[in-house]
């Protein structure tokens, strides 16, 4: 019988401290023979964790655990870390799961004792300057929704007055619908003449247009209309702030960088994407061009280097980051048997936005949309989307890691690839089974 030598648990962090993170007030413990006291209990107020961060000083507290609690750490790891520790932050779920331990005295010690011998590791938190790019992106996202919101109330007052406007317009926020809109605020009644606003490629004739502005104009409606457009045009305003406040930031982290991408593909006209060359500051920050991936597109791109930053260093591999993203396959294995494979949830925006850019490939000609159409057909849409973006991080971790430019080979290379991969499998079981593959001849 082979006896198993066991070994004891060794310190890898014999100075950390552990902090259970609270919106009033904050508890940290340290090692017990590093104060008479080694657990206290700190307010929240800034004075305060200045006093905290004086305290672990004098302890030797080199390395810190703290729960990512809502957003109540972050004044706490910003203090902490502009003052030299290294701050680790952990899921709380994962450190909790253990019975016996119902005070938040006891929290922040078990926290110190599992960062003590190495059993917790850090979330990943970019630098400094790309967090200040993450906030500002994710505050455009925030105002973008709050608009479409905006877009809805219009529709609804609409509605209300049975102006049909948007069974012949596909939106009422375009050039042609906005017009229309803002004639309709102004007091104008009469369809033929609202008509008239249309642009010529508008498909509805102005017929059909002066047809579908008949309705009964109610006042408490109209003033609703109104309020919603005014709604409307402040957050425009708010969002044009936004794109400011985003290329001068990247400009800062470009610096005197000047270096071109040259043509690439058409960039998107959506008129939700940010409002200046958002490619070119992109490319000068991460050196390469990831707008040249089928699917990518400049605001796509920017969304996830806001959320990651073009350092890669913090992943070992790619799959690595495709874990980190949410979009590698489950492993939940009981007794060697696969219970589930499914994909773990995850609010990740910048995996959002790869699923978003993965759904757009469906009618590409290019060698990714004929890898997710054939997905789609052999599974469902949903987890072609999903295999799709994990396959547009592994090719954005390549290339800002290895510095090479993406070539797309084209739908038909794709399928002849395929082909060729078939046409290898079936010559191998036929040899199996003591036969040979014969291509029938080709048709004249």
């Amino acid at each position: 019988m082979v006896q198993r030598k066991r070994t004891a648990l060794e310190l890898a962090h014999p100075n950390a401290a552990g902090i259970d993170i609270g919106s009033a007030s904050h508890f940290v413990a340290v090692s017990p023979d590093r104060d008479d006291e080694p657990v206290r209990e700190f307010k929240s107020f800034t004075e305060d964790l200045e006093e905290l961060a004086d305290w672990l000083v004098c302890c030797g507290v080199d390395t810190v655990a703290m729960e990512s609690t809502g957003v109540y750490w972050i004044p706490l790891y910003e203090i902490l870390e502009a003052r030299g520790f290294a701050v680790n932050l952990v899921n709380a779920r994962h450190v909790k799961n253990v019975s016996g331990r119902k005070s938040d005295v006891l929290d922040c010690q078990w926290l110190q004792q599992l960062m003590s011998y190495g059993l917790l590791s850090g979330a990943f938190r970019p630098t400094d300057e790309i967090c200040m790019l993450r906030a500002v992106s994710r505050q455009r996202d925030m105002l973008l929704a709050s608009q479409g919101r905006h877009i809805q109330h219009m529709q609804k007052a609409l509605t209300q007055m049975n102006v049909q406007l948007a069974n012949v317009i596909s939106d009422i926020v375009g050039e042609t619908g906005k017009k229309i809109v803002r004639g309709i605020i102004a007091g104008e009644r009469d369809g033929h003449v609202l008509a008239k606003m249309r642009n010529a490629r508008i498909r509805a004739s102005e017929e059909e247009i002066a047809k579908s502005l008949q309705g009964n104009w109610r006042e408490e409606h109209l003033f609703a209309l109104k309020q919603a457009m005014a709604l409307y045009d402040n957050y425009g305003t708010l969002l044009t702030e936004c794109d400011t406040k985003l290329e001068s930031m990247l400009a800062t982290l470009v610096g005197d960088d000047d270096s071109d991408p040259g043509r690439g593909r058409r960039a998107s006209n959506s008129k939700n994407a940010p409002q200046f060359d958002v490619r070119t500051y992109l490319f000068r920050l991460c050196g390469v061009d990831l707008t040249r991936i089928n699917g990518i597109n400049p605001a796509t791109a920017l969304k996830v280097i806001a959320e990651v930053g073009p350092d890669m260093s913090r992943f070992k591999s790619a799959k690595h980051f495709a874990s980190w993203l949410g979009l590698c396959p489950g492993t939940k294995i009981s007794g060697g048997k696969v219970l589930s494979g499914a994909s773990k949830r995850t609010t990740n925006r910048a995996a959002q936005s790869l699923r978003l850019a993965a759904a757009a490939l469906h009618k590409s000609q290019s060698a990714l949309g004929a890898y997710f159409r054939r997905l789609a057909a052999r599974l469902d849409r949903a987890k072609a989307i999903t295999a799709t973006a994990h396959k547009l991080a592994r090719l954005i971790y390549t290339m800002l890691t290895k510095g090479a430019e993406y070539t797309d080979q084209g739908q038909d290379y794709y399928e002849e690839r395929y082909r060729q991969r078939v046409m290898h499998h079936l010559a191998k079981r036929a040899e199996k089974l003591g036969m040979q593959l014969v291509p029938a001849p080709q048709s004249t």
